[in-house]
C-alpha cells in the first residue's frame, strides 16, 4: 500500500472516529454536579452525587429526554469552597456543560448565582442554568434572585416557619438555644428564628445564640457545656454534615436532655450520632423521609427507595435522603421535553411556573422567584417497629415518623424578588 493511500485511510478512520464521538456527545445531555467530594463534607457530597446519578439512570431507562438523549451527571469537587466552585464552574463550561446542579453551602450558591449571571450576560448564546437542591439562604429567592437560578429545597424562612409553629403548639418549650454554622446560611437561620419566635412565641426565652466555624469543629463538648449552663430545654440548629452529627453526639455523651429542632436532623451521620437518645426528642423539617411511603401507602415510592438502597446505600449506611433530588431531575427532564431542546434559556422558561406531580402531591416552581412550593413534614425520631416506622436510618434501629404535614400553599412565603428576564 503506498503512502498516499495509507494517509487517506488514516484520515477516513480519524474522521469516522470524530463523527462517532460527536454523535455520542449529541446523544447526551451533561449535567455538572458541583459539590464537596473531599474534606469534612465529602460524605455528604458523595451521597448527593449518588442520588442524582440514580435518578438520571431511572430517567434514561424510560427513554431519556428528547426522544432518546441520555442524561449524564458529571461530578466536580468544590471542596465546599466558593473560590474552588468558581474554578469548577469554569471547568464545566469549558467542557460544554450548561446545566449546573449544586446544593451544599449557601456561600457557594451565592458565588455561583453571581458568576452565572455574569457569564450569561457576556455569553448570551451560551447560557448556563443553575438548579439548587439544598442552599436555602432566603436571599436567593428575594433580593438576590436570578432568572437562571431555581431552588428545589424549601428556604430557611419556610423551614423555620414550620419549626416555630411547632414550638407555638408545644407549651412545654420554654427556653431555646440557637447554635448554627458561622456563615451566611447559619446567620439566616438565627435571624429568622429570632424574628419568628418573637412574633409567634413571645414568652419563649432565647438563652443563647452561638455560631461555630463551618466544618472545623472536631469536639462540640465546650458548646454543649454552654447549652447545659443556659438551662435550655430546646435547641434550634441548621447544622448539617459533620457539624450536625458531632453536635448531637457531644450532646448525647454529655447527657444533655433537650429537644433538638433541626433543619437537617436526618442528614448523613446524624442518626448514628444521636441514636436512641433522640427518640421523641429530635424533630426535623423535611420534604420527604424514608417512612412516608408506608405512612401514606405509596408502594411505588417504597420500591424507589428500596432499589436505591440495594444499589447505592452501602448496606444502609448511606440511605436515600434527598427526596427533592428526584423532583429536581424529573422536573428538569420535563422542562427539556416541554422546551423541545436542551438549551438552558428554553429550559429556564419551561421551568417557570411548572407544576409537577410527586408521590406526595403537586409541587410548583413559582414564577416570581423560582422557589419550589411543596408540602413539608415535621418528623420525629422513633423506634423502628415494623409498622408505620418500618425502616430505620443508617442501621440504627431508629427511624422517622411524621408528626405534622404542612401543605404546599401553607409553606409559601412572600417574596421581594424583582427578576430581570432575558428575551425568549
Amino acid at each position: 500500500m503506498n503512502t498516499k493511500v495509507l494517509k487517506s485511510l488514516i484520515g477516513m478512520v480519524c474522521f469516522a472516529m470524530m463523527a462517532a464521538a460527536s454523535a455520542m456527545a449529541s446523544d447526551t445531555v451533561k449535567i455538572a454536579y458541583i459539590d464537596p467530594l473531599s474534606g469534612p463534607f465529602a460524605a455528604v457530597g458523595d451521597s448527593g452525587y449518588r442520588h442524582f446519578q440514580y435518578n438520571a439512570e431511572l430517567i434514561n431507562a424510560k427513554g431519556g429526554v428528547l426522544g432518546g438523549k441520555k442524561l449524564e451527571i458529571v461530578a466536580f469537587d468544590n471542596k465546599i469552597s466558593a473560590k474552588e466552585s468558581l474554578i469548577q464552574l469554569k471547568n464545566a463550561i469549558d467542557q460544554g456543560i450548561q446545566i449546573i446542579i449544586q446544593g451544599n453551602g449557601s456561600s457557594v450558591a451565592g458565588a455561583l448565582i453571581s458568576a452565572i449571571e455574569k457569564h450569561n450576560n457576556r455569553n448570551p448564546d451560551k447560557p448556563v442554568v443553575y438548579l439548587n437542591f439544598a442552599a436555602i439562604d432566603p436571599a436567593f429567592t428575594n433580593e438576590k434572585c436570578s432568572f437562571w437560578h431555581f431552588r428545589f429545597d424549601a428556604s430557611v424562612d419556610m423551614k423555620i416557619a414550620a419549626i416555630t409553629d411547632y414550638i407555638k403548639e408545644t407549651p412545654k418549650i420554654k427556653k431555646v438555644y440557637l447554635i448554627n454554622q458561622d456563615y451566611v446560611f447559619g446567620h439566616s437561620v438565627s435571624s429568622s428564628a429570632k424574628a419568628m419566635l418573637a412574633e409567634k412565641c413571645p414568652k419563649v426565652e432565647i438563652v443563647g445564640d452561638t455560631f461555630t466555624p463551618l466544618g472545623k469543629v472536631k469536639d462540640f463538648s465546650p458548646y454543649i457545656a454552654k447549652i447545659k449552663a443556659s438551662g435550655a430545654d430546646t435547641i434550634i440548629t441548621g447544622n448539617w454534615g459533620a457539624d450536625m452529627s458531632l453536635l448531637v453526639k457531644a450532646g448525647k455523651d454529655a447527657g444533655l436532655n433537650v429537644r433538638y429542632l433541626t433543619l437537617y436532623g436526618n442528614g448523613l451521620g446524624a442518626p448514628r450520632a444521636i441514636a436512641e437518645a433522640g427518640i421523641d426528642k429530635l424533630v426535623t423539617v423535611v420534604e420527604w423521609h424514608i417512612n412516608l411511603s408506608v405512612e401514606e401507602n405509596k408502594p411505588e415510592d417504597e420500591k424507589f427507595f428500596l432499589d436505591y438502597q440495594k444499589k447505592y446505600s452501602n448496606d444502609g449506611e448511606m440511605p436515600y435522603y434527598y427526596g427533592r433530588a428526584r423532583t429536581t431531575m424529573e422536573m428538569l427532564a420535563d422542562a427539556i421535553n416541554k422546551a423541545g431542546t436542551d438549551n438552558p434559556r428554553a429550559i429556564a422558561f419551561a421551568l417557570e411556573g411548572m407544576e409537577h406531580d410527586t408521590p406526595y402531591g403537586k409541587v410548583q416552581m413559582r414564577s416570581q422567584d423560582h422557589q419550589l412550593i411543596q408540602p413539608l413534614y415535621l418528623a420525629v425520631y422513633a423506634k423502628a417497629d415494623g409498622g408505620s416506622v418500618k425502616y430505620d436510618s443508617e442501621n440504627t434501629g431508629i427511624g422517622f415518623k411524621t408528626i405534622k404535614r404542612i401543605e404546599g400553599e401553607a409553606t409559601a412565603m412572600p417574596t421581594t424578588c424583582q427578576m430581570e428576564r432575558p428575551e425568549k
